[in-house]
Order: structure tokens, then sequence, then C-alpha cells
């Protein structure tokens, strides 16, 4: 919650920059947008059960080029990037370098691990009749940040404990992957499918994420 809270706030000053900037000359070159959506695992290791919804948040700025005299663009930008990973499971040892999640056989309320891009993001747009919109792009991630999560109980008969776990070991420095949208005038869907791998390949299991959403560009 703190770093989505953190997240939020970045979103704030962006969009409150974007509005001071914006004049009816610079309206459409700047955009400032807001993906709010879910990670779907397409493959996950043996006894990792993921919960159906892993809620994530995304930032961005883009610069739009036009392409021609036509209403379509080319957009680049940067973003920030949250993916949380809920499941039924923990990360063994977060010492070693290989990295193994177990079921977790106490009671306990939530396990999950998030990570934190930068994104640098590439998007053809196209509008028509100024309303109607598709985007098909690509993006860059470079990792910044990363921690564990568990709230639950140590033992089978208790005490509950809180526990964070920073910077987890293996993980993969970039990510990359195409992205996809389509709407109507500041609302869209939005798809994201990254082919990279999470982790670094025999240090951790096969992550290649899914996410799926809604995309909001008040500017």
């Amino acid at each position: 919650m703190k770093k989505i809270g953190i997240l939020l706030i970045f979103a704030l000053y962006l969009t409150t920059v974007q509005a001071q900037i914006i004049t009816d000359k610079t309206s459409k070159k700047f955009s400032v947008g807001f993906d709010f959506y879910t990670d779907i695992l397409t493959e996950t290791p043996v006894d990792y059960d993921a919960r159906t919804i892993n809620q994530g948040f995304n930032v961005f700025g883009t610069y739009n080029f036009p392409l021609g005299k036509s209403a379509h663009t080319f957009s680049l930008g940067v973003g920030i990037r949250s993916q949380n990973f809920y499941s039924n499971t923990q990360i063994r040892d977060f010492t070693a370098d290989t990295v193994e999640f177990v079921p977790i056989t106490n009671n306990y309320k939530r396990s999950k691990i998030n990570l934190v891009y930068l994104d640098f993001p590439a998007e053809f747009r196209f509008r028509f009749k100024n309303a109607w919109k598709v985007g098909i792009g690509f993006k860059l991630g470079v990792i910044i940040n990363s921690k564990a999560k568990y709230v639950g109980d140590i033992t089978p008969v208790g005490p509950r404990v809180y526990t964070k776990n920073k910077r987890l070991n293996s993980l993969e420095s970039y990510t990359f992957g195409p992205t996809f949208r389509i709407g109507y005038k500041w609302i869209n869907l939005f798809a994201y499918y990254q082919p990279a791998r999470v982790f670094q390949r025999d240090l951790g299991p096969e992550f290649y994420p899914l996410s799926v959403g809604i995309t909001v560009v008040p500017f």
C-alpha cells in the first residue's frame, strides 16, 4: 500500500504538471495515462496457486509525434509500473541465489511479491473521428525495486506476524514486451504480454505475466 501511495502521489504530480503546460497548441503533443490491471501468469511452478486478481498499477507520460497531417501519432515516453503476484507460497531462502517458492502450510492472510519497473514505452496511436483509438506498441522495463510480503502465522499454532523482505535475488534486470490498447476518448482496454523472464534462467521459476485491464488518459 505504501508503494501504491507513492505511485499515486507521483501520478498526481505528473497530472498537475501536465495541466500547467497544456495549451491549445500543445494539447496533442503530451499525454499522461494510468493503467489499472491484473496480472495473469501464463506459466507457474508446481504447487504455485496464483490468486485470481493480482492488481497492478502503471503511470506513464508520453510525447506524441504526429504522423504526417493525420490524427495518428507515434509516442515515446517513460513510466513507473508496479506488479503484484499473490499466491499460496513463500520464497524458501531469501539469501540463496536460486529463488524457490514453497507452499505455505500455516494459516495466513496474504503472501505476495512486488516488482517495480521503470518503463520506456513506444506506441503507434491511431485515431478515428478523434474519438476511437487503437494503440500498438512495445515497452522496455528496468527493475528498480522488489520485495516479498507475508502476513500469517509462523507456526501451525501462531503467532501471526507481518514480514517484508527487500531486494529479491536473481531477478532479470530488464523486461520487454508488446502492448495493445483500444478505446473511446479517454478510456481504453489495455493488454501487455511479457515474453521475457522475471527471474534469471535456472535461478528462479518461469514467470511470463499477461497484464489485462483499463487505461485512463485524462490528458
